[in-house]
């Protein structure tokens, strides 16, 4: 029985540290687009006035291990037992053969754009032309379209808040409050969905957010192990996000929830 135990134990013993194919992914760094991040500002306009603002409104991300790292067993079935992680294929971050600094570069590719787009579709909205505002966007070491959104609004509150002219908390998109949030954005304003909602939560919760903002079509996920006191707001373009926005600060009554 000893030999028979021991013959047992060892297959599992290997097993456990033998490296698997998965990215474990956790709740990363929550940034608020008024403010700055790493000594820098995140927003910064020229060719137009801009107003002193109250609140938070922050982006979300995940954290994942690297590519060529490969979690052994004993990790794996840790996460999976842990509602603050999720394990997925590897593919499914990082395609096939990527490398580090190619990964890295694909991430970067990704931000560049949707600051693009955020600072289109924030100026179309407020009905501002480009030629004569201009916004820089820096937000170092994060990588990925997903904080679009938070740039488009951040972009927004800054220049025009909630349109009532006013300075400080009674003028602000976030009523003085923290709001977090996620999704790509396009240049027409659209929202679509970006993935891991349901870490990204946790991150904005365990920021001080009370307010998510989410797309649409991840409120069933974003609904996973939902952190107590964060109202999840679905969105499908940046009007109804600002909107949403608007009506929370005279009750909220007419907000949709997940």
């Amino acid at each position: 029985m000893i030999l028979c135990a021991a013959l047992v134990v060892a297959p599992i013993a290997v097993a456990a540290a033998v490296p698997l194919p998965f990215t474990v992914l956790q709740p990363g760094i929550s940034v608020n687009t008024l403010g700055s991040y790493q000594g820098s500002q995140v927003i910064t306009i020229t060719g137009h006035p801009t107003r002193q603002t109250d609140g938070q409104l922050r982006m979300t991300t995940i954290a994942a291990t690297l590519p060529n790292y490969s979690p052994p067993l004993s990790e794996v079935v840790g996460a999976w037992g842990d509602p603050n992680k999720a394990v997925v294929p590897r593919g499914s971050v990082y395609p096939s053969g990527q490398s580090v600094s190619q990964a890295n570069q694909v991430n970067q590719q990704a931000m560049q754009q949707s600051q693009e787009s955020a600072t289109t579709a924030a100026l179309s909205f407020l009905g501002l032309s480009p030629a004569k505002v201009k916004v820089d966007l820096k937000l170092a070491d994060v990588g990925g379209p997903s904080a679009g959104l938070m740039f488009t609004l951040g972009i927004i509150d800054e220049l025009n808040g909630n349109g009532s002219g006013k300075q400080g908390a009674a003028g602000d998109l976030t009523g003085g409050s923290v709001v977090a949030g996620t999704g790509e954005i396009d240049d027409s304003g659209d929202v679509g969905a970006v993935g891991g909602v349901a870490l990204k939560t946790k991150a904005a919760a365990r920021d001080g957010a009370t307010v998510f903002l989410v797309p649409q079509g991840e409120c069933s996920d974003a609904k996973v192990n939902t952190p107590k006191g964060l109202r999840l707001v679905p969105v499908t373009t940046l009007d109804q996000a600002v909107k949403s926005l608007e009506a929370l600060q005279n009750g909220g009554a007419s907000v949709p929830s997940c």
